[in-house]
């Protein structure tokens, strides 16, 4: 079953240029793009990453 399930995330501008982003509900993801664009995938890739993980590991669904 595929649920769709929505996480705030911060885009935090870096000074040489791009976005480091963190997900406040998975403080283990901290992550960085090129651009915003770039930023938002990888938040999604880590987000789909984590709850997978999570659940091969047989833990409750967070957040």
């Amino acid at each position: 079953m595929n649920q769709k399930r929505t996480f705030a995330v911060v885009l935090e501008p870096e000074d040489e240029g791009g976005f480091t982003v963190r997900v406040p509900a998975f403080p283990e993801i901290v992550t960085y793009g090129k651009d915003e664009r770039e930023a938002l995938a990888m938040a999604e890739d880590a987000i789909r990453l984590v709850i997978a993980d999570g659940a091969a590991r047989g833990e409750p669904a967070r957040a």
